[in-house]
């Protein structure tokens, strides 16, 4: 793993990100802000105090990888309910981001986004970036089945949509238990946000994903 050394990155023409606490800074407040709603939504729902509500949703996302999958198992509520609750976001955090848009646009190759969360939120997080030209498709829950990362048959299913080749693909996650199966599968990765511990699963760990980008060592044109 190298914190420090320029990424050599010249086997990859298949760029795959992670949306939030990815693509935008993990302390700008909007997974708090998330995961705040699901909790709400568990209140409202079960008619339980705040504090069991979050113990409640600690456990789905232990056992299911996100709140959803646990919610659907066992309360009779419909998806798109929840969804459009939990991304009802203001998203005044997020602002166009032209250098990361610069950076992006060196990356030889196609770019995707691997996400958790709605269709709705995907496109909303990348247009107030201005980065949504940047990206061929993206893979949310919906498109997942409503089955979240880190479960295997996720990235069974995006790697099948998307026809990527994953030796030649570099996964970007703020998540490190979502880049095991990644790296399982022959892709190369990256963990974002800030400095933790290494593990074998890791490539790369880098607190700055623009800097990373841009100092990366990259395929040479055609």
């Amino acid at each position: 793993m190298s914190r420090r050394a320029a990424a050599d990155l010249r086997h990859i023409d298949v760029w795959l990100f992670d949306l939030d606490d990815t693509l935008y800074p993990h302390d700008n407040g909007i997974m708090v802000e998330m995961r705040q709603r699901i909790a709400d939504f568990i209140v409202k729902l079960t008619g339980k105090p705040a504090d069991e509500a979050r113990t409640i949703q600690s456990g789905w996302f232990e056992t299911h990888g996100a709140a959803l999958p646990g919610l659907l198992a066992e309360h009779d509520v419909t998806p798109r309910e929840f969804l459009d609750y939990v991304h009802d976001l203001p998203l005044h955090q997020i602002d166009d981001h032209p250098e990361l848009d610069a950076a992006l646009a060196r990356l030889p190759g196609r770019r995707f986004i691997f996400t958790n969360g709605a269709a709705s939120h995907a496109e909303r997080v990348l247009g107030k970036l201005g980065i949504a030209g940047r990206f061929e498709g993206v893979f949310h829950i919906e498109s997942g089945d409503l089955t979240p990362k880190p479960h295997p048959a996720t990235y069974d299913r995006m790697i099948e949509a998307f026809g990527i080749a994953q030796a030649a693909t570099c996964f970007f996650e703020d998540s490190s238990k979502n880049l095991i199966h990644a790296h399982m599968l022959g892709m190369t990765t990256v963990l974002v946000g800030p400095e933790s511990a290494g593990a074998p699963h890791i490539d790369y760990v880098t607190p700055d994903l623009i800097d990373f980008l841009n100092t990366a060592r990259l395929k040479e044109p055609a």
